[in-house]
């Protein structure tokens, strides 16, 4: 893991520590966010590192009549950079390179304690899904998913 993804995951570890008394348990390899299975960024301002989000395909979560779903994992935007729009840029990238390396579903768990981030799930189209994950049953935990559109057919592409 890059130090400034590191250094990401370890600050968004102490918020939940704030907001649920303790670290996400989900479990996590580390090999799951690297291509073709998955991929992790980190958007940086000035040199510092600021946004963080991956995705990681599942296979066996079936939304919108599909399993070629992707999950979202490890979205952030550090106190300081909150309100410049990063996490909407980040979302949009992460459902960009998804759809390209072939997934059909975005999906994600994330917490009633995060009203910031359900509102922004919600605004570019994400709805309630059935439980599924580490934390499918746990009180707080809300699963979100949204379908991918392909591509246009009149899409140009480059080479």
């Amino acid at each position: 893991m890059i130090p400034d993804a590191q250094a990401l995951i370890d600050q968004v570890q102490e918020e939940y520590v704030v907001r649920y008394g303790g670290r996400d348990e989900s479990p996590i390899d580390h090999t799951e966010f690297v291509s073709p299975r998955g991929a992790f960024f980190v958007g940086h301002l000035d040199g510092v590192p600021v946004v963080s989000g991956a995705w990681r395909r599942r296979t066996d979560v079936v939304f919108a009549g599909t399993t070629h779903t992707a999950e979202i994992k490890r979205m952030y935007v550090v106190p300081a950079a909150r309100g410049l729009g990063l996490a909407r840029r980040m979302l949009a990238h992460l459902e960009e390179t998804a759809r390209a390396a072939g997934a059909e579903a975005m999906i994600l768990e994330t917490g009633l304690m995060q009203p910031e981030a359900i509102g922004l799930y919600e605004s570019v189209g994400y709805t309630e899904i059935a439980g599924f994950g580490h934390y499918r049953d746990a009180p707080l935990n809300l699963c979100l998913g949204k379908s991918l559109p392909a591509c246009p057919a009149d899409t140009p592409t480059f080479e």
